[in-house]
């Protein structure tokens, strides 16, 4: 069974569409949440993302360092992903996921908690 992913707001639509198109299950909190999440915080979209089995990808690698902000991926002993730069085009931030994927999908099956940095050459667990 592939992995479901809940992106956090910062990746926009097109990453979302472009993912899709690549065969991944992604889903956006603007189709969750009003006013494109902007109201909730990250320990919230990110336990409704886990309660339903979906895998939390951002590119804040900050959250695995705030303490109410990990704790729901703690809690489930669930995996969450974030890009290692925020800098990147949305067609680079595909291609950097994309590309890496058999190795996200193995981290996924692996469980956590765990949080992985999804860098340029590869894929590398960075909590707890």
């Amino acid at each position: 069974m592939r992995p479901e992913f809940f992106l956090d707001r910062n990746f926009g639509r097109r990453v979302a569409e472009e993912l899709q198109v690549r065969g991944w299950v992604v889903h956006r909190i603007a189709d969750v949440f009003p006013e494109d999440g902007q109201r909730i915080p990250d320990e919230e979209w990110i336990s409704h993302g886990l309660d339903r089995l979906w895998v939390p990808l951002t590119k804040d690698g900050r959250i695995k360092t705030r303490d109410r902000e990990i704790r729901p991926v703690l809690q489930r002993a669930a995996v969450l992903f974030y890009l290692d730069n925020q800098q990147l085009r949305s067609s680079e931030m595909v291609q950097r996921l994309d590309s890496h994927r058999s190795a996200i999908y193995e981290a996924v099956e692996k469980g956590g908690p765990a949080a992985y940095a999804v860098r340029q050459h590869g894929v590398e667990k960075t909590w707890p």
